[in-house]
Parts: structure tokens; C-alpha cells; sequence
């Protein structure tokens, strides 16, 4: 099968990627710096470019004859003309046209979990209004799917909270603190994606993708913590007082949190027991717990980075 990534360069992207090219589909990836993603040039029937990707059928080019299109586009804070509007609405709304235009079959397409148009922040709202957008395109065969945070090797999540427990001078004033999530397995979301591709039940479909367990973010903290044998003392804040620390960190590059960060997590990132049945019965996804993972590639390492795991081993 010939399946095009768009966005397919990051944590996700590379999961996805190493996955599909092991089961011997031929992948093409479309991303704006080719040169910056050598790790992906390593891995054989992948094929990565560069276009102009607003261009004048420029795009219809590319995933003409492709059995399958995804689009994983997406940020977590914007930068220069790399905003929420660019990014996840007009690029989603370019993908799902483009893809409609050449009959290409299959479109798969990630959202967020608690993704909406009246959502608490900016983020969130951005991914409500181009999920909305793609189902609102007729003659698509599209399924999307609505994350909670996302952990597995080379992941922004734990390894980022590790690395700033190293960093902190003896204590770690945590934001949000009671704020839930129920972390997935990249492994999981993985398989989610692909699985989805040949079932006709999910067409035109929104699958919410969440782990076996929700915890507050505190505990994940904590976990973190104890996993790298970190004294780090956690400093857990209330709502009131994260707003301005918010504030306060927004301001400063590569910032940790963000004033819109904050109102994402206004709304807990858990999802309902039919979610996870309907993960598990129409899509075969068999949930991992962060015990039976995290360990593997957080505890004793560097935190520099963990994509060596990744191409040392499969995503199991």
C-alpha cells in the first residue's frame, strides 16, 4: 500500500512511520525542511520532499495514486507564521480538499482529545474547527482521532518532565496539579492508525484514544520522579496560582507552559469507558500502562533524547 504523512517528522510521525515501513508499505513524507529529518532517510521505502505546499495543485501532485493520505500537522504553541489557524486549520482543510480531488480513498487525520469550537483554549479550539471542517468535505472516507498525551520513546511528555527535575534546585512548583489525563502508548495510537485504514466502520468516525488508567498530573510528576531517583521536591499549585506562573513562563523561548497550555488543561483529558470498548472491539488496540513501558526508556537515562530506543527495538 502507497500511504502519504503529512507532518510525519515528529514523535508521532516517526512511530507511525517505522511501523508502516516493517509491514511493507511504501511512505512518502511531505515536510517542509527534508534535511533536518535524516533519521527517517534511514529506514528503506520511504521516500521524504519538500513542496510548496499551498501551491497551485502542488499537493494533488504528490498524493496522486496514493491509497492512503494522513495528516498528523500540528503544534502545541505558535511561532512566527507558524500559528494555530495555519497549521491545524487551513493545512488540514488543504490536505482533505486535495485528497478529495484526486480520489484518493482513505484519509486519516489527527485531532485532540476535547477538541471544539467553544473549547478553553486557542489549541483546542484550532483542532475543533478543522476536525469540523474535514467532516464537513463530502465523497471523503475519513476517520480522526483525539489523543490524550501521548508517552513512549522520544516522547515530550515524561522525558520532558525528567529533564526539568534534573534541572530545578531542589524543588518543582507544578501548574495545574490536579489537572487529569490518561496517557496512551505511541505503540497504541500506532496501531489505531493503521488498523483503522481498511475497516469501512470507521468511516467518518472520531475515535478518542486514552490509556488503561487516568491519573492527576501531580502522580505522573511523581512517577516521573521516582524513576530517575529524583529528591526533587514536587510543589503542587491550584488553578489560581498557575494562571500567572503561566503567564509568567510563556515569555521565555522554549517555555514549559503556556498561558494557552493552562486552559487546555482547565478540562481533564480522560475519556469514557465506550471510548476505550470501541478502541479495543473495532480497531483491536490492546492498551499498555505506563508501568509496563516508561521504565523501559526513562529510568537511568540521559534525557537527551530517546529516538535511540526506538530504532534499536520495535514500537512492543
Amino acid at each position: 500500500m502507497k500511504i502519504c504523512v503529512i507532518g510525519g517528522t515528529g514523535f508521532v510521525g516517526t512511530h507511525l512511520i517505522t511501523e508502516l515501513v516493517s509491514q511493507g508499505h511504501s511512505v512518502k513524507v511531505i515536510t517542509r525542511r527534508p534535511e533536518r529529518h535524516r533519521h527517517l532517510k534511514t529506514l528503506p521505502n520511504v521516500k521524504i520532499v519538500s513542496i510548496d505546499f499551498f501551491g497551485n495543485k502542488v499537493l494533488e501532485r504528490q498524493i496522486d495514486t496514493y491509497d492512503v493520505v494522513i495528516n498528523l500537522a500540528g503544534i502545541l504553541n505558535p511561532s512566527g507564521k507558524n500559528t494555530f489557524e495555519q497549521v491545524h486549520e487551513n493545512v488540514a482543510i488543504r490536505v482533505a480538499e486535495a485528497t478529495k480531488a484526486v480520489d484518493t480513498p482513505r484519509l486519516l487525520h489527527m485531532s485532540a482529545l476535547n477538541a471544539g469550537e467553544n473549547a478553553s483554549s486557542e489549541y483546542l479550539r484550532s483542532k475543533g474547527r478543522a476536525q469540523n471542517k474535514v467532516f464537513a468535505l463530502d465523497g471523503l472516507h475519513v476517520t480522526t482521532f483525539s489523543p490524550s498525551v501521548i508517552f513512549g520513546a522520544g516522547d515530550s511528555f515524561f522525558n520532558r518532565f525528567a529533564q526539568l527535575l534534573k534541572i530545578m534546585p531542589g524543588f518543582f512548583p507544578l501548574t495545574c496539579a490536579g489537572a487529569r489525563f490518561a496517557p496512551i502508548y505511541i505503540g497504541d495510537v500506532v496501531d489505531a492508525f493503521i488498523n483503522s485504514i481498511d475497516k469501512p466502520q470507521a468511516y467518518g468516525k472520531n475515535y478518542n484514544l486514552c490509556g488503561p488508567e487516568s491519573f492527576s498530573l501531580q502522580e505522573l510528576v511523581k512517577y516521573t520522579a521516582k524513576q530517575i531517583n529524583s529528591d526533587c521536591i514536587i510543589v503542587p499549585l491550584n488553578r489560581f496560582l498557575s494562571k500567572p506562573l503561566a503567564m509568567l513562563m510563556g515569555l521565555f523561548p522554549g517555555a514549559p507552559i503556556t498561558l494557552d497550555n493552562y486552559r487546555s488543561m482547565l478540562v481533564d483529558s480522560v475519556c469514557s469507558d465506550a471510548d476505550s470498548s470501541e478502541l479495543s472491539v473495532e480497531l483491536g488496540v490492546q492498551l499498555h500502562s505506563i508501568e509496563s513501558v516508561v521504565p523501559k526508556y526513562l529510568a537511568g537515562k540521559d534525557f537527551a533524547g530517546q529516538m535511540d530506543y526506538l530504532r534499536g527495538k520495535s514500537k512492543r
